[in-house]
Order: C-alpha cells, then structure tokens, then sequence
C-alpha cells in the first residue's frame, strides 16, 4: 500500500549537549525527509533550537520524531498538514 506523504515542521529545543551525536545520527538516517532546517543558538540562555520542515508518510514522521523525543535532555514539537 503506498501511504501519501505529507508536509510538516518539527522544533528541537535542546537543553543538554551530551545527545547531540545521537541527535545529528538520527537526522542524516531521516535526511531525505528534510527539506529545510534552520539551527539558532540561543547563548545567553544555554539552549539550541532546530527548526525542520519534513516531507514524508506519517509513520516515517512519527519514527523521526518518537526517536528524537527519547533523547535525555531534547524536547521536539511537530505538526503535520492534513
């Protein structure tokens, strides 16, 4: 069965800069989903934040961002079109 594939953004609050590894692996594994991404540190407040806009099925967006939300001391957000 071919799932349709849909848009959608995701925001990565980093707060701990030890899973960056993990974090940078999971991305490049989920790279062709990636249409844009946008990194801003945020110095004076000791946080990183990713901003991504994705294109993929929603098991393939679900899977991106389930991993990413399992790492210790990273918080990510999406939503998705209908």
């Amino acid at each position: 069965m071919n799932k349709e594939k849909r848009i959608g953004a995701a925001i990565i609050i980093i707060e701990d800069e030890e899973p960056v590894t993990s974090l940078n692996k999971i991305l490049s594994e989920h790279s062709h989903m990636i249409i844009g991404r946008q990194g801003i540190p945020l110095r004076d407040r000791n946080l990183n934040i990713i901003s991504l806009v994705l294109e993929g099925t929603t098991d393939e967006l679900g899977s991106l961002t389930g991993r990413i939300g399992r790492l210790k001391g990273i918080r990510i957000k999406s939503v998705l079109t209908p």
